[in-house]
């Protein structure tokens, strides 16, 4: 979809779109809907999705929480079902998990009692690779995420963006042709959370892969993605396809440029937009009000 009216490009914006767009397609989304049954009935999760990504391409997805992120990403991963419609990855259904994709949970979900190397390698040893091989591979992956001194450790001995940095060399290591990563930074404190998006942004400039972000996060969206998925919640329909117009190379400066700030402006309006005036009376009625107890001496006034 391209971007809307509201949204400027620059030259060399719109020449980056149009360089993705002609690249090949490696997910495709068809019309998928995801239902859970519950005592009242169904619940539907998602509605009547559709997208598609290409090849390098960094999609982030977004949206009011209960939409149904996790569901989607799930379902990508194999780790889910649908109740209907299609899956492609290269053009084949996605039929269940596959090395063809990486995961990348907002947990750690490492191995405590592996050390940093073999938590690495252990996919690659699951998939028949021989203990040296992956060995070697695994020293590759660590030295790309700036990790090699730590290929002894083990994960408690670690901060939490190391091990996400651990997680993400795991998910690499057996070279997915996507990388679906789901609230990845979640846990992390601000500061680490910032240099976790631009380490992530410099692995992605540097390897052949396609990543797709589960995020709740406007500014990490803007920042990382080259599009973003906006999720309609209740249940979860696709809202908006919005190409990012902030120019790459990327860096935190950009959070105050017009270009992000009409994008966020815009998101934030898609994911909370403005309830009429009945509306907010009927909440406001149907609100019970607190009952307000005074513990200070009433002579002693602060306002």
């Amino acid at each position: 979809m391209s971007l809307p009216s509201y949204l400027d490009q620059s030259e060399a914006v719109r020449e980056r779109f149009a360089r993705i767009r002609q690249r090949e397609v490696i997910l495709e989304v068809k019309n998928l809907y995801k239902r859970y049954p519950s005592p009242q009935g169904e619940t539907e999760a998602l509605r009547n999705i559709n997208f598609q990504i290409h090849r390098r391409e960094f999609v982030c997805v977004i949206g009011a929480s209960g939409c149904g992120k996790s569901t989607l990403i799930r379902t990508l991963a194999g780790l889910e079902k649908q109740s209907a419609g299609d899956v492609l990855l290269d053009g084949q259904p996605v039929k269940g998990p596959g090395r063809d994709r990486g995961m990348v949970f907002q947990g750690y979900s490492l191995f405590p009692w592996l050390s940093v190397k073999r938590n690495v390698m252990f996919g690659l040893q699951t998939n028949g690779m021989g203990f040296e091989a992956a060995e070697r591979e695994a020293r590759q992956w660590l030295d790309m995420v700036g990790l090699t001194k730590f290929a002894d450790n083990y994960p408690h001995q670690l901060s939490g963006g190391m091990r996400q940095r651990v997680a993400i060399a795991r998910a690499l290591a057996n070279q997915p042709r996507i990388l679906l990563m789901d609230e990845p930074f979640g846990a992390l404190d601000a500061q680490t959370r910032s240099k976790m998006q631009s380490h992530l942004l410099d692995i992605w400039r540097n390897i052949d892969i396609t990543i797709l972000f589960i995020t709740h996060d406007l500014d990490e969206a803007i920042y990382l993605a080259d599009r973003i998925l906006v999720l309609k919640p209740h249940p979860g329909e696709v809202q908006e396809f919005i190409e990012v117009p902030v120019p790459r190379p990327r860096s935190p400066q950009q959070f105050s440029s017009a270009e992000f700030l009409a994008t966020k402006q815009r998101l934030d309006a898609l994911i909370h937009p403005p309830k009429a005036a009945s509306e907010l009376a009927a909440e406001e009625e149907s609100t019970p009000k607190p009952q307000l107890y005074r513990m200070t001496d009433v002579a002693d006034n602060v306002e």
